[in-house]
């Protein structure tokens, strides 16, 4: 005789994204902001695309990571907020099976991609700082290009293994994830099958391709710190700082609210607040990167500055 589990075992034909729930009278409001911020995101991004395409001065290898930069996050952000929005607006919105897979096999892989780039952009400012006599000759077109396609390449190869193991799992017949959007854990809640071999290739994937990143840019920026303090002239080590500035400001931005949200404590009782927590990684970073990258990097301002006044 089969168990009640293996009875409620059903193939899922759609998911059920719950949002935030009831909002209270609050979910226009927070739709307009919501949409406000997202399409900020997709202007500031389009306008670090085309400053670096129109000036010259910054076809540079340090520019050519920032453009590739830019076109993930816009990549990312249409991935996730479009949904999000859509939650807002109803309390219950469905979305297909392969549907939710889908945007679940693109988060991941952009967020993995994110991270080899922003290795790959603090290793360009450690060349550039480090070992500048030897800049040019390591960071030519093809060392740059070679670089940008394995940073593409591993970041979408990175979730395949996870995807076939999380969407082979048999499903119990509750469709309803609590969340904005189809992240990992909350998928894997709706599975009626051992979830253990899920769960450790996710570990397994997040070691791989966020920490050993995160490790890589973190020893990058002890040698550029190290070595701007062994500068004899304030100048020098103002300048060569201002160099990798946007960008350690953008690795500490990003990290910092990946350690917040997935180093808070799990429960039921914290589910509302993890959600919440998960906004500061889909909207308020991507959000905040292109200002960043424009109002504290005097080379985009200039070349902004150019383009308008041209214009």
């Amino acid at each position: 005789m089969t168990s009640t589990k293996e009875e409620n075992t059903t193939q899922i034909s759609e998911i059920i994204l719950l949002g935030f729930g009831d909002l209270h009278g609050l979910r226009f409001l927070l739709f307009g902001i919501f949409l406000a911020i997202y399409v900020m995101t997709l202007i500031g991004n389009m306008v670090i695309l085309t400053v670096v395409s129109a000036d010259c001065s910054l076809h540079t290898p340090m520019y050519f990571f920032l453009v590739h930069f830019s076109f993930l996050e816009i990549g990312y952000t249409t991935t996730i907020e479009p949904i999000m929005l859509r939650t807002l607006l109803s309390a219950h919105v469905s979305i297909s099976f392969p549907a939710c897979a889908c945007q679940f096999y693109f988060f991941a892989s952009l967020v993995a991609t994110e991270c080899f780039f922003l290795a790959v952009m603090s290793y360009d400012r450690y060349i550039a700082i480090c070992n500048p006599l030897h800049y040019s000759s390591i960071m030519d077109f093809w060392g740059c290009l070679q670089l940008a396609a394995a940073s593409w390449v591993a970041g979408f190869l990175s979730p395949v293994l996870l995807m076939v193991l999380i969407f082979h799992l048999a499903f119990c017949s509750a469709n309803e994830i609590d969340h904005f959007f189809c992240d990992l854990k909350p998928i894997m809640k709706l599975a009626c099958t051992d979830t253990q071999v899920a769960e450790m290739t996710s570990f397994i994937c997040t070691t791989l391709f966020a920490l050993g990143p995160f490790l890589l840019t973190l020893a990058s920026y002890i040698h550029i710190i190290s070595t701007i303090l062994r500068i004899p002239s304030a100048t020098g080590k103002q300048r060569a700082f201002s160099t990798c500035s946007s960008h350690l400001t953008v690795v500490s931005l990003y990290y910092g609210t990946l350690v917040i949200v997935y180093g808070f404590p799990s429960g039921p009782q914290y589910e509302y607040i993890l959600k919440l927590l998960s906004l500061l990684y889909t909207v308020l970073t991507p959000s905040l990167n292109p200002v960043i990258y424009t109002l504290r990097n005097k080379d985009v301002k200039v070349a902004l500055r150019k383009l308008v006044q041209g214009k």
